[in-house]
């Protein structure tokens, strides 16, 4: 009886020392770690045209750039939204926005509905530009990743409140350290990396809340 007990507050300390250990890094004060902010200040939305008022500014932000080929490229959209979105989608002020060429609009709305089948898209947000636009919006994340001739990119942005691009300054699978953004092609980067620093910012931006609440 006493060895089953034993047992069983093994398998219970197994279980539940990881994720005691986890919560106590995303609440304690001292030990967070804060994901690098690796570009500041950019452009936000306003001249880009939308169906709704779309802004980074005071928002977190998952920011793509789908291009014309947007149906094709869906996978993207739907591992995004699998892995990142339905988990984090009750967060205040937290969204997606798709940045595309003018002239994608009915291809917008086609994904939309897709991904409207198993999931209350409200906080997914489609914009459009012209080419120039487009450049110069992804330009001012001043990455070294390049649009394609279809201003397409796979990867998926992190950008915080302040209108600043966060990732990582000291991956291991980048030659220089510097992860801009997370190849939404394949579950593995966001299901390994966007996941955990999508949380850090949230985490962040809670224990701002916090703190503030104490000063006042």
């Amino acid at each position: 009886m006493a060895k089953n007990k034993n047992n069983k507050w093994i398998l219970a300390i197994l279980f539940f020392g990881p994720l005691a250990f986890y919560l106590f890094l995303l609440t304690g004060t001292n030990n967070f770690a804060v994901l690098p902010v690796l570009t500041s200040n950019v452009n936000d939305l306003t001249n880009l045209s939308s169906e709704n008022t779309v802004t980074l500014d005071d928002k977190i932000s998952i920011l793509c750039f789908f291009g014309n080929d947007l149906l094709n490229k869906k996978t993207n959209a739907l591992n995004l939204n699998e892995k990142i979105y339905k988990h984090f989608y009750g967060y205040k002020n937290f969204q997606f926005v798709v940045v595309l060429p003018v002239g994608a609009e009915e291809k917008a709305k086609q994904l939309k509905k897709e991904l409207g089948a198993t999931t209350d898209v409200d906080k997914w947000f489609f914009v459009f530009g012209t080419d120039a636009q487009i450049l110069e919006m992804f330009n001012s994340l001043q990455t070294d990743y390049k649009l394609n001739a279809n201003f397409y990119t796979p990867d998926a942005f992190i950008i915080d409140r302040e209108m600043n691009l966060r990732g990582r300054n000291d991956d291991e699978d980048q030659p220089n350290g510097i992860l801009y953004g997370y190849n939404a092609e394949s579950v593995a980067p966001i299901h390994k990396k966007m996941v955990d620093d999508v949380k850090v910012v949230l985490a962040e931006y809670r224990l701002a809340l916090k703190k503030n609440k104490r000063e006042i």
